[in-house]
């Protein structure tokens, strides 16, 4: 696939209409798939998880079963952007798209959450401007049918801020990055990805002026966040760890990096 060529124009009329609820074939088990790709990725073997995911999407099919297929593609899309497989994420993304729209489930919860990971996954293949239609779209769908304070608002508001971010939308990349930390920090027990927003805030500051007091503030938080008694030194943590040691590098906080890196390592390692 040609990078500069990948188009995606996102007609949202096109994502409404009746559910398809006609049956189809049930042949993967798909919340035991989706647990052992969790263990794998836990377990740092993401290649594995990858193979494991693209084998069932074939099965899925070759029977025709397009629920779980598109069950599937929403998975992969998180599993290549973690690998950075661009072309293979971009091309996922139309098929989740295209698989949404014929089967009618883009006002529905399970098919906005496909169409968010499309999303997200156009963001971070460098199509962010494209990606903010559809976000919109999953903002309206979970406003019409999730509670406020449901934890898939805090993934939307993230991945939509950073979006306006990469536009030059500051304004509303500060205004998303902070719906979401409200959502994490009253569902409560959401360190990790807390973090995370708070390295994405101090980036964003960064991005416009090293000298912004807010960054160290941010990162501070960041790492009250990765420190917080009980938290959980697992795979997902390790993962967090990934994403936010480089934030504190640049910024000059060797010493906390230093330190994540080297708890990831254990996680790793087992110790």
């Amino acid at each position: 696939m040609d990078h500069n060529e990948f188009c995606c124009i996102f007609d949202t009329s096109q994502y409404t209409g009746t559910p398809d609820t006609t049956p189809c074939p049930n042949v993967l088990s798909v919340p035991l798939l989706i647990q052992e790709v969790d263990e794998l990725c836990g377990e740092g073997r993401e290649q594995e998880a990858r193979d494991l995911l693209e084998k069932s999407l074939a099965d899925a099919r070759s029977h025709s079963d397009w629920r779980s297929e598109l069950t599937v593609l929403s998975e992969l899309l998180g599993q290549y952007r973690r690998t950075g497989e661009k072309d293979k994420g971009l091309q996922t993304v139309s098929e989740a798209l295209e698989l949404t729209r014929v089967h009618h489930m883009g006002r529905t919860v399970s098919g906005a959450t496909v169409l968010l990971n499309a999303a997200t996954t156009l963001k971070a293949f460098g199509h962010a401007a494209e990606s903010i239609p559809i976000f919109v779209h999953v903002a309206r769908v979970y406003a019409d049918n999730l509670d406020p304070a449901d934890y898939r608002f805090a993934g939307l508001y993230n991945n939509l801020a950073l979006s306006y971010d990469e536009t030059g939308d500051v304004p509303n990349a500060e205004r998303c990055f902070r719906l979401a930390l409200s959502i994490l920090e009253k569902i409560g027990g959401q360190e990790n990805d807390c973090a995370v927003t708070w390295c994405n805030l101090a980036e964003m500051y960064g991005r416009r002026d090293l000298e912004d007091e807010r960054i160290a503030a941010c990162l501070e938080k960041a790492w009250d966040c990765l420190s917080a008694p009980g938290l959980k030194h697992d795979g997902y943590h390790a993962f967090t760890i990934s994403k936010c040691a480089p934030t504190f590098d640049y910024f000059g906080f060797f010493l906390y990096a230093k330190q994540l890196r080297e708890r990831a390592e254990k996680i790793y390692a087992g110790t």
